[in-house]
């Protein structure tokens, strides 16, 4: 009989919570499920904070977020999964930061929680209630986490990178259409 320990039990707490909420989010994304604008609205929303194309963007944010989220309740694939999800709400993180940290003023407090959360998981593992544990850890190598963080923060510095050149050139763009 295995005997498990509070910090598997705090494990899989953690994972259900933030998976949970994760995929919550992200299903608003895709499906436009609890309220949410599925991929033509939240594509529009996307376009209109700088990510585009705006639909690609939703899709690829609406993946990480109900991908990762589900994985990670599961525990399964714990490094991919939330390095996926950390990289998503860094995404989302950066739309917040000129706001602040608090939440309340529409912050990046929320995405920051939800990203660290997933990365500390990732980085943890699941523990031994989760499918990677009764799976033998295939999909939870060592080598794994790193690797997935590299993925993860180089196509989150390619889609933020964009984003923030998009910005700045509508920036110059109106103020060009100020001094005329």
């Amino acid at each position: 009989m295995t005997c498990y320990d509070r910090r598997d039990l705090g494990l899989l707490l953690l994972r259900l919570g933030t998976g949970g909420v994760l995929t919550a989010h992200g299903s608003q994304k895709l499906f436009g499920w609890f309220g949410g604008g599925g991929i033509a609205g939240t594509g529009q929303f996307m376009d209109s904070i700088g990510y585009a194309p705006g639909k690609v963007s939703a899709t690829a944010a609406g993946l990480a977020e109900t991908g990762g989220g589900l994985l990670l309740a599961l525990g399964l694939a714990t490094p991919a999964a939330g390095a996926a999800a950390a990289g998503a709400m860094a995404g989302a993180a950066a739309v917040h930061a000129p706001n602040g940290f608090f939440n309340q003023e529409g912050g990046f407090e929320y995405a920051a929680s939800l990203g660290l959360t997933a990365a500390g998981l990732a980085v943890t593992g699941a523990g031994r209630l989760s499918l990677d544990h009764l799976l033998g850890h295939a999909a939870d190598r060592s080598w794994m986490v790193p690797a997935a963080f590299a993925a993860t923060a180089a196509a989150t510095a390619v889609a933020v990178g964009a984003r923030g050149r998009r910005l700045r050139k509508a920036r110059e763009g109106q103020q060009g259409v100020l001094f005329e």
